[in-house]
């Protein structure tokens, strides 16, 4: 029993200690020296996960985007259609997308002027040589 009682001893007084440094406040933090800056705030980075948001990184100045408007010609544009056009009416359509395409300010509509541009020059190639294969100049 006499080795129970100093064992008990013992936890009271450690319980007495903590009761007694309870009562005290604790240390205050190290704040830094007074007339040093704080440190800056850190953003925590963006979660990561599936379905992400587009977030858009603008350099300099915010700009809205354009709102693009539904190209003409059930939405696939002009010069697709003269591009598709030229192959059932000879070529002419492909003409008329090459002189287009000059003076497009459109860059939407672009890739089918150029279409037509290279198909113009393709019938081009291939309607010479056969002018010039059937006159007899080159037999």
């Amino acid at each position: 029993m006499t080795s129970g009682g100093v064992e008990y001893d013992k936890n009271r007084s450690a319980v007495t200690d903590h009761q007694h440094h309870q009562n005290q406040p604790p240390p205050p933090s190290f704040q830094g020296v007074p007339n040093y800056p704080p440190p800056p705030q850190q953003q925590q980075p963006p979660a990561t996960g599936y379905p992400q948001p587009d977030r858009p990184y603008v350099a300099g100045y915010a700009v809205a985007a354009p709102e693009h408007r539904r190209l003409p010609c059930c939405g696939i544009g002009v010069g697709w259609v003269l591009f598709i056009l030229g192959f059932f009416f000879g070529a002419i359509p492909w003409y008329i997308g090459f002189f287009l395409l000059l003076f497009s300010r459109n860059p939407r509509e672009r890739p089918g002027y150029i279409a037509c541009a290279v198909a113009a020059v393709v019938a081009t190639i291939i309607i010479v040589v056969g002018v010039v294969r059937g006159s007899g100049v080159w037999s």
